[in-house]
């Protein structure tokens, strides 16, 4: 997204080299500085973390994940680098349709100089664009073009960047906290059970998610629950 949002700035300088020799005052001595092209696009490269998040679908996983560890009741099991890591490469695999469109239509040409680098920010943008439209609610697009005083479009290729981007976070977020609601019930109709027999017992002062941390991760495994919320996830994404 970076290269996206880059050419508009980058077009914008004088096109010279990428770093500049001159003379010192001595013998042999040379002094280089790096132009403002160079500056600007490594400004930009920073940006390439935070815009992953915003147009993939690492997102949801990562929230989805997320509340299923505080379901499940565990503080630091899986750690947070390994949900990184799970949620990275999950994301390459959901977003593998994308990438190899990206590479066929921008990447290749423009590595075989059959295309300008703005002409193949450009078409690399179309996929992502399609793909953020197909999960993007309506009723948030229309909430961002209501505060942003934008005019309804006639296309959905009309609809900004600026537009498309906080909507698709937004509907990510919807999607990934109703995941959540749903994964939470069967977790949390076990704590209410065994707090129920254990104030039944009178054992008033041991705690239920002791007794109850068990048994969610018996549940967990016995119906193998790493395959069913990825799987649920993959499928989300119509894949």
């Amino acid at each position: 997204m970076a290269l996206v949002l880059a050419p508009s700035v980058l077009a914008d300088l004088p096109g010279i080299p990428a770093i500049q020799m001159t003379p010192g005052e001595g013998e042999g001595v040379e002094e280089y500085s790096v132009t403002l092209q160079i500056l600007a696009l490594m400004t930009a490269l920073t940006f390439l973390p935070a815009m992953m998040m915003m147009m993939t679908s690492f997102t949801r996983i990562i929230v989805v994940f997320a509340i299923l560890r505080q379901a499940l009741g565990l503080q630091s099991t899986p750690s947070n680098q390994i949900l990184l890591g799970l949620t990275l490469f999950l994301t390459i695999f959901i977003m593998k349709p994308v990438l190899e469109e990206v590479n066929e239509v921008a990447l290749q040409p423009y590595v075989q100089e059959e295309i300008g680098p703005l002409e193949a920010v450009d078409l690399a943008s179309r996929p992502f664009r399609e793909f953020m439209l197909g999960q993007t609610r309506e009723s948030d697009l229309a909430l961002f073009m209501r505060i942003a005083d934008e005019p309804q479009y006639e296309t959905p290729e009309d609809v900004s960047f600026w537009i498309l981007m906080p909507a698709f976070v937004t509907s990510e977020l919807k999607t990934a906290f109703q995941i959540g609601f749903i994964l939470f019930i069967p977790f949390l109709i076990i704590d209410m059970v065994v707090a129920s027999v254990l104030m039944a017992m009178g054992m008033m002062m041991l705690s239920p998610i002791i007794i109850s941390l068990p048994f969610k991760i018996m549940l967990f495994v016995l119906v193998d629950g790493w395959a069913l919320i990825i799987g649920t996830l993959a499928a989300s994404y119509g894949i």
